[in-house]
């Protein structure tokens, strides 16, 4: 996928995260003080429009980078310091790349995640986000020699089971840290976030759906 592609991909995300708002507001009531999903909602408008009014960008690294900082000045709170961040971090460490391919995307979600780390101080087994990213970079990893149409589904794959992971988990980090035990039986729902991001990445990399 060149840049052309990849913004449209990335625009076609930007429009499921908005639409994903009510689920993720729900899950957010749950464990959270249940403003995730309209910092998601208010954060993915400002890049669908971003990329629908046009921006320059001369390869995919720079696309993704642009991304973020749009995530990261619009979307307020820790999210946005979050999905920010991965966007921001994964984007600069793929700059110069001229096509999204399945090391690229390896190398974005592990340049991503330890961006991250060092921004939040948590860890996989935290109940965040970490917990469905991890996995997805690791697999991604794995999977570098395969073309994005089908390493893609197995990415989406890890980070929905690490979605379901966090349903054991107790949270020891963010609004959820003050439940304790209470936080069980619940995915989270930053988690859920970055498995939507990645599966609407893929459906779009699968379906080549016009937006």
């Amino acid at each position: 996928m060149n840049s052309h592609e990849t913004k449209q991909m990335l625009k076609f995300m930007s429009l499921n995260m908005v639409k994903s708002e009510p689920l993720l507001t729900e899950v957010d009531q749950a464990i959270g003080d249940g403003d995730h999903g309209l910092g998601i909602e208010r954060g993915f408008q400002n890049v669908y429009d971003m990329i629908d009014q046009g921006f320059e960008a001369n390869n995919v690294g720079d696309v993704l980078t642009k991304v973020g900082t749009k995530l990261l000045t619009t979307m307020g709170g820790a999210s946005g310091a979050i999905f920010g961040t991965l966007f921001r971090n994964g984007g600069k460490a793929v700059a110069g790349e001229p096509e999204l391919t399945t090391p690229v995307v390896a190398e974005f979600l592990a340049a991503g995640l330890e961006g991250i780390r060092k921004r939040g101080g948590a860890d996989e087994g935290a109940k965040t986000m970490i917990d469905a990213l991890a996995p997805a970079a690791r697999k991604a990893n794995e999977l570098s020699h395969l073309p994005l149409n089908e390493s893609m589904p197995l990415i989406v794959e890890a980070a929905k089971q690490g979605v379901e992971a966090t349903k054991s988990m107790i949270a020891t980090t963010g609004k959820a840290k003050t439940l304790g035990e209470r936080s069980l039986g619940y995915p989270d729902p930053g988690a859920i976030s970055m498995s939507l991001i990645l599966e609407f990445m893929e459906e779009s990399i699968l379906e080549g759906e016009p937006v």
